[in-house]
């Protein structure tokens, strides 16, 4: 079981903002040591902070082989696989596993709305055809399509579906999917704001935007979580509350992108039809960096 802070890493790009601009491997190396030495427990390559929807078939494919290289086995490396058609998630995920990766995460599948038992089979069509662990993401604020606790309890019954990210921000949720799932299943927030909490209840850890720019305060703040430390989570936690709101002043990963760049990590790139955050927001994300002790 994969547990603690999470980062959804950035995919890096060449200064730039258009339809095809250039990927950045040098930096996403940079980007991986950066959480390595940070503590950061897991990195998950090409989720939505890593710009899944913009990447074509071969670039998705090119940059998890290079995450997985790039870690040379150090934390564990899931890749995001996720499709609105089961065809091209079979797709991604057959390339994740050849590539080295650890786990793959799946979206529900966007836009065209599945009923629940569309969602079943569609996941289950997956982990099928697929002999990979499969986390399962849940964030029907991107998605227009909530995946239901009971559905999580049907498809946990699969051999090699192994947990949800979990990113509707109902903290109720999780004692719900516990108990149709189990204890062994994984059970990790997909919302920074109220990841403290999620952990608390019972939550294995997070998923992490947040964790992006401030690696070692949530890989602390989750550690002590996991204890039952309330009072030290909540105290990191307090530094970071800037960051959890403030990332989200335009749609993830633009906020990240530009504070990744004020810390030298990162230069100015990104694809439409997202965009470079708008100078009226500079302010709120500097003022959340600096809160969260980020340099």
């Amino acid at each position: 079981m994969f547990q603690g802070s999470m980062v959804a890493i950035a995919t890096p790009m060449h200064n730039g903002v258009g339809p095809g601009t250039p990927l950045d491997m040098e930096s996403l190396e940079h980007l991986v040591e950066f959480h390595i030495k940070n503590k950061t427990d897991a990195i998950v390559a090409v989720g939505t902070t890593g710009e899944s929807a913009t990447l074509d078939e071969k670039e998705h494919c090119d940059v998890i082989r290079a995450v997985v290289g790039m870690v040379a086995g150090r934390i564990p490396v899931i890749a995001g696989t996720g499709a609105n058609s089961t065809t091209e998630a079979i797709t991604l995920t057959r390339c994740a596993k050849e590539a080295g990766a650890e786990a793959c995460l799946l979206v529900t599948p966007y836009y065209n709305k599945p009923t629940q038992e569309g969602l079943y089979l569609h996941h289950k069509a997956v982990a099928e055809a697929v002999a990979i662990p499969q986390i399962l993401y849940n964030v029907p604020g991107r998605t227009a399509c909530d995946m239901l606790p009971e559905t999580v309890g049907r498809l946990a019954k699969i051999s090699n579906i192994i947990g949800i990210k979990e990113a509707t921000a109902e903290l109720g949720r999780v004692g719900r999917i516990r108990e149709l799932c189990g204890d062994d299943f994984m059970l990790v927030s997909g919302d920074d704001a109220t990841t403290r909490e999620f952990v608390l209840r019972g939550g294995n850890g997070v998923i992490s935007v947040t964790a992006n720019v401030a690696p070692r305060a949530m890989h602390d703040m989750v550690t002590l979580a996991l204890k039952g430390d309330v009072e030290g989570a909540l105290e990191i936690d307090k530094t970071l509350a800037g960051l959890h709101k403030n990332l989200f002043v335009e749609s993830n990963p633009i906020p990240t992108k530009w504070a990744l760049n004020k810390m030298g990590l990162i230069e100015k790139g990104i694809r439409l039809p997202l965009t470079w955050m708008s100078a009226q927001y500079e302010d709120a994300v500097l003022e959340a960096m600096k809160q969260a002790r980020v340099n």
